[in-house]
């Protein structure tokens, strides 16, 4: 019983395999996400976690020294936070993007360029 081929039966049942398209349904209109959505999305993210990323890794490093304790999760924590502020800079960025597009309406603007 080692054969490789695809059983033909189910429970007793013969399998039908039938290649017609499934019946017509509610049609399904896929809305791209709006400009400066994922810049929001993804600061957000990264103004949150960073600081947080930067104290572990300050603190793994951890000092030689125990009277410089600090020392290590304090650039830890600093760099953390400033790119915490890099990513709430994105964050604005993309609330500036999405705040446009929604007063043009989510119409893309062409010009004509003379030419």
């Amino acid at each position: 019983m080692t054969s490789t081929d695809p059983t033909t039966e189910r429970d007793g049942q013969e399998l039908v395999y039938d290649d017609t398209p499934a019946p017509p349904g509610r049609p399904v209109r896929l809305v791209p996400t709006p400009r400066g959505f994922w810049p929001v999305a993804g600061g957000i993210i990264v103004a949150m976690l960073a600081p947080f990323f930067g104290i572990l890794i300050g603190s793994t490093i951890g000092a030689e020294d125990p009277s410089v304790r600090m020392g290590p999760l304090y650039w830890g924590f600093f760099v953390g936070a400033v790119v915490g502020g890099l990513g709430l800079a994105s964050a604005l960025l993309g609330a500036r993007q999405l705040v446009r597009d929604a007063r043009s309406g989510g119409r893309e603007e062409t010009r004509e360029e003379d030419g």
